[in-house]
């Protein structure tokens, strides 16, 4: 029995870690150095560029 517990806490910590590094891309990811600030609901890049993500920033 205890051998079965633990077979399924570690599944459980092995799912949990997957579902936060599968969250995919993000706003101004890569070269564009990340976010800067939030504009008229437009991601704005460090760059200086606003992203073309279709995700709305919260103001």
């Amino acid at each position: 029995m205890k051998k079965i517990t633990m077979v399924l806490i570690a599944i459980a910590l092995s799912s949990a870690s997957f579902t936060v590094t599968a969250k995919g891309r993000q706003p101004c990811s890569g070269k564009k150095g990340g976010i800067s600030h939030c504009s008229g609901g437009k991601f704005v890049c460090v760059d200086g560029t606003i992203s073309k993500s279709k995700k709305i920033c919260g103001r």
